[in-house]
């Protein structure tokens, strides 16, 4: 008999297991039916505790992990107008074009840059040349490759004065050149430690901007439907019944970058502050920003952070001569109660300045104690009587030389905004209050830009310069940059600061940098050369549903977005095993990366497709 028929017939006989059987019987006689239900209730109750000592065992040991999904909403003011990164001007546009464009690096929550459409980048030894590969199967949103010609396009257009591009001063004497698809290499006529800031500028598609014509690009439809190359694209836009965009929906986007946890981005439009604080108070909204956190009990989460963004008076000295003297500079100083104004206007969210840096923190308090009105618009007063100047009997100064008296009247003009237009008058009452026949003018944000700023049009200008991370006044102080399109608004000229001011440009440690920065703003306010009010707070508030958000330090605030491919709504719990395997497989990714790259470290950036 084979052993595989030996084991059939095995398995067919019927066989009794008697002693189960007679344990059986015994049991039956030893319980009775309310043992058995006793017994019963103990299983189900040893069974639930199992199950629970399973559930807290797995909660404790397993991680929770950001998954993709969800749907988030912010309400915003105004509408946008140039979703394009050469044109866009107002917060909303910047915004838009963060969210839709990408540059060749991009900026981390921590102030560092990281790669972005770029794999890697080399810097040549007398930081002249800079020359950037891009990542492979990286697309436009309507999936066209992006490639060097893309960036080459996107600086030529940049730099084309015609398009009169915000960005233009950022790419003057820069060389950019494409050695082939994947390859673009920029060269500089001097080292700029902070070139690599320039690269975050979105890329444009070349295939659609280079057949319109140069004077029609400001009025193309791609500006408020574009076609980017960022994480994010345009679902769909809603509109009233008047035309007006009211709400721009965005969905994460497949083009070969990182993916966002968010799927759905919305961007809900509002005519001003009041609708938005109004949105978010009835949960039609879940975040907004810059607005005072005051929400009817919501549980939002509220970030304060450092806005690198100093507003001040800035004089015209070429259309207001009064300003070339620096008597009237100090007494017009003298006389403003800048906490007063901070207080009012921002609601404290600020911190009073008396130079063009913004503070190192949002703790930093204002030293000293206040004087009084009186004893300020004394102390004004007596600036001006000493060097000359007399009160009038309509009650304003008047200085007269031996050619001409000259009487302290002037304009002073901002931007149509509440909190802008607010500050002026305030200013301008308490100047009123010294002695000053001052009047207002106010301009819409884009009229403001052309026909006052670029043309140099306006006695005095209450106006915020944005700083940056990097306190790069180069722009704002510089001689050089005095016409447009330089930001040196106040006109300033003096051969110690544009020194100190070259000497940052030159610098690559940053401890040396900042210490440059520090000695040229001491220079700046020693002479009054302009006078600077307040740098407010960015307040930032959201659903605590959202987690992964890093506002630190903010210049515009579209900065907020820093990091944005980190925020997420939706989490699960994953066990060690598979945490650490990922954790084991990306740290050994990283130690690849510095054995083969250790003797480049200080040129190179590179990143992983």
């Amino acid at each position: 008999m084979s052993f595989l028929s030996f084991i059939g017939k095995t398995a067919s006989k019927k066989r009794s297991v008697r002693a189960l059987e007679t344990a059986e019987e015994k049991a039956r006689r030893f319980f009775t039916p309310s043992d058995w239900l006793i017994i019963g209730i103990f299983f189900i109750i040893m069974t639930l505790g199992a199950a629970t000592m399973f559930v807290v065992a797995s909660n404790e040991l397993s991680s929770e992990v950001p998954v993709h999904g969800g749907t988030y909403v912010e309400g915003v003011v105004g509408n946008p107008r140039f979703i394009n990164p050469l044109l866009a001007i107002s917060d909303i546009d910047n915004d838009l074009t963060f969210l839709l464009f990408a540059g060749l690096m991009k900026s981390e929550p921590d102030g560092s840059l990281s790669p972005h459409l770029a794999k890697s980048v080399e810097v040549s030894e007398d930081g002249l040349q800079y020359t950037f590969t891009l990542k492979e199967n990286i697309f436009f949103h309507d999936d066209t490759p992006i490639t060097a010609e893309d960036v080459v396009f996107t600086v030529q257009a940049a730099k084309n004065p015609e398009i009169k591009s915000p960005r233009r001063a950022n790419w003057e004497g820069v060389e950019v050149i494409a050695l082939d698809d994947r390859t673009v290499s920029f060269s500089l006529r001097a080292p700029y430690a902070l070139f690599l800031e320039n690269t975050t500028l979105g890329i444009l598609p070349s295939h659609i901007w280079k057949n319109i014509r140069t004077e029609e690009i400001p009025f193309s439809d791609l500006n408020t439907n574009p076609v980017g190359s960022g994480i994010y694209k345009t679902k769909t836009v809603k509109k009233s019944s008047a035309g007006v965009p009211t709400e721009y929906r965005l969905i994460a986007a497949s083009n070969g970058l990182p993916k966002p946890y968010i799927k759905n981005f919305i961007f809900k439009l509002f005519p001003n502050t009041d609708a938005v604080v109004s949105a978010i108070s009835s949960g039609d909204v879940d975040a907004a920003h810059s607005i005072l956190p005051l929400y009817n009990g919501r549980p939002l989460e509220n970030s304060e952070a450092i806005f690198a963004r100093v507003f001040g008076v800035f004089f015209n000295q070429n259309q207001q001569d009064l300003f070339a003297d620096a008597t009237v500079r100090k007494a017009l100083d003298s006389a403003l109660d800048k906490k007063t104004i901070v207080d009012t206007v921002i609601g404290g969210y600020g911190t009073v300045l008396d130079g063009p840096l913004p503070p190192q923190s949002v703790f930093q308090e204002n030293e000293g104690q206040q004087p009084t009105a009186e004893s300020r618009i004394a102390t004004a007063r007596e600036i001006l009587e000493n060097d000359g100047w007399k009160l009038g009997e309509n009650g304003v100064f008047e200085k007269t030389t031996k050619n001409e008296t000259r009487t302290l009247r002037f304009t002073l003009s901002t931007a149509n905004a509440s909190e802008l237009k607010q500050a002026a008058e305030m200013v301008a009452e308490q100047w009123r209050a010294l002695g000053a026949d001052v009047s207002t003018a106010f301009f819409d944000q884009n009229d403001l830009q052309l026909q006052v700023i670029r043309p140099r049009e306006y006695d005095a200008l209450l106006f915020g310069l944005v700083v940056g991370r990097e306190l790069d006044l180069f722009a704002f102080w510089h001689s050089s940059q005095r016409n447009d399109p330089g930001l040196n608004i106040g006109l300033y000229a003096n051969i110690t600061t544009d020194k100190y001011l070259e000497d940052a440009r030159n610098e690559f440690d940053p401890v040396a940098r900042r210490e440059y920065a520090l000695q040229a703003a001491e220079e700046i306010s020693r002479e009054t050369a302009a006078i600077f009010l307040y740098a407010p707070h960015f307040t930032y508030v959201y659903t605590n549903k959202l987690k992964g958000v890093e506002v630190t330090f903010v210049s515009t605030p579209r900065d907020r977005f820093f990091g944005i491919e980190n925020w997420y709504l939706r989490t699960e719990r994953v066990w060690p095993f598979f945490t650490n395997m990922n954790e084991k497989k990306y740290n050994n990714l990283f130690s690849f990366f510095l054995d083969t790259n250790q003797k480049n470290l200080p040129n190179i950036f590179t990143t992983n497709n």
